[in-house]
């Protein structure tokens, strides 16, 4: 899969269903050495800019339990998510 078939794919956690960003405004981690991906990083910022801030979070590569055409569901266990 090519990152730009991922742009615009919702992420959402499987657990309480929440959205938790979109692929296209979102970074990825990948290791030099072996060219994989190690997690997502999803950009800290409210609607359009404004509004309360929020934490950036990144979701580990290995949390990702299916990709469709329209979302990515993740599962996130408790302390896996890492804000920053």
């Amino acid at each position: 899969m090519r990152y730009s078939e991922l742009g615009g794919k919702e992420i959402i956690d499987l657990d309480n269903g929440e959205r938790m960003g979109v692929v296209g405004q979102s970074d990825l981690v990948i290791d030099p050495d072996t060219g994989k991906i190690e997690s997502i990083i999803i950009p800290a910022s409210g609607l359009l800019g404004f509004g309360k801030k929020k934490e950036e979070m990144m979701i580990p590569w290995k949390a990702i339990r299916k990709i469709g055409s329209e979302m990515i569901i993740i599962e996130m266990k408790p302390g896996t998510l890492i804000k920053e």
